[in-house]
């Protein structure tokens, strides 16, 4: 099968999971396949999806009246289009995919789904890790679970400047990314800063646990030296500007900002968690160290701190794994000989 038309169903809000989906739509529209949208109301992002094909808003997850009618209307879109994939992303979405003929029907998985009811008219649940495709068939999915992971955006970054951040000119700075939830472990990285009286820590990213961490910052009296920076349109501008990366993750199922940082040749520090465990190497091209406990993240830091030989061979051995494991042009033809194999591709 010659895949030339997808539709997506993404509606998630504006996380790591959004901005791979723009990116593999940019490179499904640059190896010439036509694609439809259907998304959540008033994403900051759908400008960069808009140019790849129509786009659909609605709150399709929702019982009302009003959610129930837009649902009909992009279920209706979407055999119109005729597509040859039809792409959930997130478990939930997963559900509003019609039982189409002569479509592959899949939903892709960057987190652990609680159960797999969404996925009775699915061919294919594709995993962007292994630990990702056990956990599914261990909730009782016995179809197809293909692993094919994300490729680094191309990402050309502007560097925050220490006078951007309030921070001394010479600062060692940490730079971290992501949702303020529990399950990304600032509070971890916190409490390794307090450990560190040198180092300055500069933090992307909004959430729910925001007032929390920012409290814990002035508990442990590292309030000066710690900047929160909010959402940023592009966090790499914010990391490629520290010296080292950290993601403290108590639960990563990949990791798309290691991925990303190595992309900006910035020597990392994940925990133990399953991306990092699975892709990255200790000692080769990044430190791992165990989940929660921040007198060893801060053992590493220091470790990376002190060796510029060390930051040096990190950040030359990521780039390989990079060209060997997350290339553009693997993961692409990847997702089109999986679509080809599966039972719902046109013969």
């Amino acid at each position: 099968m010659t895949v030339r038309r997808i539709f997506h169903v993404q509606l998630g809000r504006d996380g790591g999971t959004e901005r791979f989906f723009v990116t593999l739509a940019q490179a499904f529209a640059e190896r010439g396949i036509e694609q439809g949208f259907a998304i959540r109301p008033g994403r900051g992002w759908r400008h960069e999806i808009e140019r790849l094909g129509e786009v659909h808003e609605g709150t399709y997850l929702r019982r009302t009246p009003g959610s129930l009618l837009a649902l009909w209307r992009m279920r209706r879109a979407m055999r119109r289009f005729a597509p040859d994939v039809a792409m959930a992303w997130r478990a939930p979405a997963a559900r509003l995919i019609p039982d189409l003929r002569d479509t592959v029907k899949i939903v892709r998985l960057g987190d652990y789904p609680r159960h797999v009811r969404h996925f009775r008219h699915l061919d294919a649940v594709v995993c962007n890790n292994p630990s990702i495709a056990r956990h599914t068939e261990g909730l009782g999915w016995t179809g197809a679970t293909p692993i094919i992971s994300n490729f680094a955006r191309p990402v050309t970054p502007v560097p925050v400047t220490r006078a951007e951040m309030d921070t001394p000119p010479g600062a060692f700075v940490i730079g971290s990314a992501g949702s303020l939830v529990h399950r990304k472990a600032y509070d971890t990285l916190l409490r390794a800063v307090a450990g560190l009286p040198d180092a300055w820590l500069w933090l992307a990213g909004d959430g729910e646990d925001r007032t929390a961490l920012e409290a814990l910052a002035a508990r442990l009296g590292i309030a000066d030296r710690v900047r929160f920076a909010g959402w940023m349109a592009e966090p790499m501008n914010l990391i490629a500007g520290a010296d080292v990366f950290v993601m403290p993750s108590r639960q990563e199922p990949l990791g798309n900002v290691l991925i990303e940082a190595w992309h900006c040749s910035i020597p990392s520090v994940a925990t133990r968690s399953d991306g990092p465990n699975w892709f990255a190497t200790d000692g080769t091209d990044a430190l791992l160290v165990p989940i929660d406990e921040p007198t060893a993240m801060a053992a590493a830091i220091a470790r990376l701190r002190d060796d510029p030989a060390l930051r040096e061979r990190l950040v030359a051995n990521a780039k390989k794994t990079l060209d060997m494991r997350f290339s553009k042009k693997a993961v692409i033809d990847l997702y089109l000989e999986t679509f080809d194999k599966l039972p719902g591709a046109r013969a």
